[in-house]
């Protein structure tokens, strides 16, 4: 949460797609939005057709390339030198956006005398520790404070400790010359970019940010992003119409996964799941890692975990009530009033380290992992090295596949790339199938925080069920199996609420056990357990079951005392009385169509809304006028749900001591920070320091030209393991820059796209694109073959030798770079090498993603070797 500074959790957007349309300027790097996204993209056409400045910096010039009003041909790994020089200029030039940079970030706080930048330390920041390749200590990183414990500040930013000048000498080096010599931009054409940015932000224009995976998959990917989010709190763009970051997501419910969530270390609505080990505990690391020492103190209580978890001031110290509802949805009232549980604290499981999909590949390896259970992903084609993937699913003793087609992950035991020995593998695979979108109803959220509705418009086929079907099962099969165990770890799930049971039938279908999806809406949505007495009404003793309860209204209603229940208190609200799922509510109208879906939280369109208006509560023009503070009715009042306090007036100003809500001021908009400031210098949160540095990618064909530090140095490399070897900076074996992408007519690794004729015909076979320069170089013709290798493998494709991929000149040398798409494999209507077959695995340190939009490869014509090429 701490780690964007403007979101409320990992991936929300501030902006919608809709809102696109009211941008001045839109900037679209790191994604193919136009191919990858196009239904938002169509809001891009439509802002751009009524004058909007369209702007694209990507490596491969695409369909969103051409539909921009600019596009420049950026080095691949090279973003944050881009966007640092941009922040550099803004800053010198004094282009930014004055009164909201001083009252609206932390701009003005002061950092500790004893932190020290790259400037000073050559590309680290203080308290990091070679030997364990972390920061482990990060306390020079806060603010400076006063006795109760709030940041000093110097209004002026003139003080060389307030974050205004720590950020200033911190940019200085992120010149024009830089980005000519780093990412290979003219400065010319980055000036343009520069003065777009700052001509079309301020009181009376806004740019808007979109970004996706081309930025998220990098060593430094987080810290891209906040890179982006320093640019737009300083042009004044976020909570505002037209403005904001716009977190492009891949899949129809991405961002659902991450709200309720799949994350190992999250629980609903952005909670962190508890730790079992206290800070001065190494984790228990897996073979050739690097250790890791966890950044968190113990957890080991109820009443720990929410010190640690919580916050003493801003929107956060609310976290009691929603841990507490969530443990009452989960283990009942009962179990959350019981002293002996914990209120149900000990049932929830502890992490004791990296437990992301990636890192529990490396276990897998090590034998650690004995089942694995795959709804709807292909890492045998899908995941980064996935030579490594299919060798890790060799280890297990069984392992699940639900899908709606045998995908490689299910068939690798006995096809695949290269000759393959069953009798070798002593995984034990099932294939279950699953049912399509189609098939079943429920909700989905997409990249706008946006919950919609979808209705089943058939039963699926013959045993195929629904995800929420095989889930509801499973769990009750194993609350069966466990009822008699007498061991305490198994507790847990024995006080488990697990009653989805539909009252009736559901009618018309063949399917009748499958569970009551509207009921898992509820529980999310959150219920009373036990109903709160109205004024003058006699107190209500029942104690209600979700089948039974009252919905709660929103989350304002959430308590810590057991008598509320709640799923994932982001979304509560969207299902607030019987018969009213604002999910599914489809009434177009006003300027941000509030009754279409549901927007977490709340139901507001954009996030930190507050800062639409002044410091005085006006709208900071006419022209973007969306929030405002009407004096008459002494509220807040708009176009949009405020994001805020109702009726705490702007000009309100809170006691020294104040605490919780009371402790942000009526002009700090950013309430989800403990300051309410948006952070353009995080003082806690995140893994590799407190201000975007630029690191080289893990694989380079140059060395830092900023820094002696090469790359990030807390990226998780796994030193010392087979199978994923490395070029060194500046290999010669691998000279070339390759990148990644999708392609509107497939979708990520092909499971659902490939066994379609008619997208097969459309986009038939994997193929490379590279320039007309290298073609010529290695003696590559267009439509032929050509061999791409790395140091983990080798793939063959067709050659497209096309303008669309340009040679770069950096650091006084010519650097070719190709683009592969990644959506073939060995199954389907339309079969392809792996282009993941080639990526490594080192990890970024805050979220564990891979980097597979920049390293290093060579090319050659020619084919594979036949045996080589089994199944292609």
């Amino acid at each position: 949460m701490p780690g964007l500074g403007t979101t409320y959790g990992r991936g929300g957007a501030t902006s919608f797609p809709q809102n696109l349309v009211e941008s001045d300027c839109i900037l679209i790097m790191g994604s193919n939005m136009a191919e990858a996204h196009p239904v938002a993209f169509a809001n891009v056409v439509k802002a751009k057709e009524r004058g909007t400045t369209v702007i694209h910096i990507d490596p491969h010039y695409s369909r969103t390339s051409a539909l921009a009003n600019l596009h420049l041909p950026i080095r691949a790994g090279s973003d944050i030198v881009f966007l640092g020089a941009l922040i550099r200029h803004v800053l010198e030039s004094e282009s930014y956006f004055k009164e909201y940079v001083q009252h609206y970030t932390n701009a003005a706080m002061l950092v500790r005398e004893d932190f020290q930048d790259t400037e000073e330390l050559d590309g680290l920041f203080s308290g990091y520790d070679a030997e364990s390749g972390t920061y482990t200590s990060q306390k020079s990183w806060d603010y400076q404070r006063d006795e109760h414990g709030k940041p000093l500040q110097d209004p002026t930013l003139a003080h060389p400790n307030c974050v205004f000048q720590v950020m200033r000498r911190h940019f200085a080096r992120y010149t024009p010359e830089m980005v000519e010599e780093v990412c290979g931009v003219p400065r010319e054409q980055w000036l343009q970019v520069a003065q777009e940015l700052i001509h079309n932000s301020g009181r009376e224009r806004t740019t808007a940010l979109c970004y996706a995976v081309g930025w998220t998959q990098q060593s430094k990917g987080v810290q891209i992003i906040r890179s982006a989010a320093i640019l737009q709190l300083l042009l004044g763009n976020i909570g505002r119409p037209g403005g904001g970051i716009l977190a492009l997501r891949g899949h129809a419910s991405i961002q659902g996964s991450t709200d309720v969530p799949t994350l190992y270390d999250l629980l609903a609505g952005y909670m962190p799941q508890p730790a079992a080990m206290p800070q001065t505990q190494t984790t228990e690391r897996l073979e050739g890692a690097q250790s890791s020492t966890a950044h968190v103190p113990a957890q080991n209580t109820l009443e720990e975990y929410i010190a640690t978890s919580g916050q003493k001031t801003g929107w956060w110290v609310n976290f009691p009530a929603y841990i507490k509802s969530l443990l009452t949805a989960w283990y009942g009232e009962e179990t959350v009033l019981d002293q002996e549980s914990d209120s149900g604290y000990r049932y929830l499981p502890k992490i004791t380290g990296d437990h992301s999909h990636l890192a529990t590949t490396y276990a897998m390896l090590d034998g650690k992992v004995k089942g694995y259970i795959l709804f709807g992903q292909n890492p045998a084609a899908g995941s980064t090295n996935a030579r490594l993937q299919r060798k890790a699913l060799q280890q297990l003793d069984w392992m699940v596949v639900r899908d709606l087609y045998e995908v490689e992950s299910a068939a690798y035991w006995y096809k695949g790339p290269g000759p393959v020995d069953p009798t070798q593998i002593k995984t034990e695979v099932f294939f279950l199938p699953a049912a399509a979108s189609t098939e079943k109803e429920g909700s989905f959220t997409n990249t706008q925080r946006l919950m919609q509705w979808r209705d089943k418009a058939v039963d699926p086929p013959g045993d195929a069920r629904s995800d929420l079907w095989f889930a509801y099962h499973l769990g009750k099969r194993l609350k069966e199996l466990y009822a008699e165990s007498k061991e305490a770890r198994d507790r847990g799930l024995q006080t488990l609420l697990w009653d989805y049971e539909r009252g009736e039938p559901e009618p018309g279908s063949r399917i009748l056990d499958e569970p009551d999806v509207q009921l898992v809406l509820k529980e999310i949505n959150g219920y009373y357990v036990r109903k709160p007495a109205k004024e003058g009404e006699p107190v209500d003793e029942r104690a209600y079951t979700l089948h039974d309860a009252p919905h709660v209204p929103n989350f304002v209603a959430l308590k810590a005392d057991g008598s509320t229940a709640c799923g994932s208190w982001i979304y509560s609200g969207v299902y607030p009385e019987p018969g009213r799922n604002r999910a599914a509510s489809r009434t177009p109208g006003g300027p941000t169509n509030l009754e279409w879906g549901f927007a977490w939280p709340a139901n507001r369109r954009i996030l930190y809304n507050r800062a639409s208006a002044d410091p005085q509560g006006r709208p900071w023009s006419e022209r973007k006028k969306y929030i405002w503070w009407d004096e008459e009715k002494q509220q807040w009042t708009g176009y949009d749900i405020p994001d805020f306090p109702v009726n705490k007036r702007p000009d309100y100003v809170p006691a020294p001591d104040a605490t919780g809500m009371d402790a942000i001021a009526g002009s700090d908009p950013f309430i989800m920070k403990p300051d309410g400031r948006g952070w353009l210098f995080a003082p806690s949160g995140l893994k590799d320091g407190p201000l975007p540095t630029h690191y080289e990618a893990i694989e380079s064909p140059v060395h830092n030209k900023l820094y002696k530090q090469q790359s990030n140095p807390t990226a998780k490399y796994f030193k010392g393991r087979p199978g994923n070897p490395l070029a060194a900076v500046g290999d010669e074996r691998y000279p070339i820059v390759i990148t990644t992408y999708r392609l509107t007519e497939h979708h990520v690794s092909g499971p659902m796209t490939r066994w379609m004729p008619w997208l097969n015909a459309l986009q038939p076979a994997l193929f490379a694109e590279l320039s007309p320069e290298l073609a010529a170089e290695r003696g590559v013709k267009h439509g032929e073959w050509l061999v791409i290798s790395t140091p983990r493998g080798e793939i063959e494709a067709r050659a497209m030798v096309t303008r669309r991929m340009r040679p770069l000149r950096i650091q006084g040398r010519q650097i070719h770079q190709i683009g592969l798409p990644f959506h073939w494999g060995f199954q389907g209507k339309s079969t392809g090498s792996i282009t993941n077959d080639l990526t490594h695995m080192v990890l970024e340190p805050n979220v564990s993603i891979e980097e597979a939009k920049a390293f290093t490869c060579n090319i050659r014509p020619g084919r594979l070797h036949e045996e080589d090429s089994n199944g292609r």
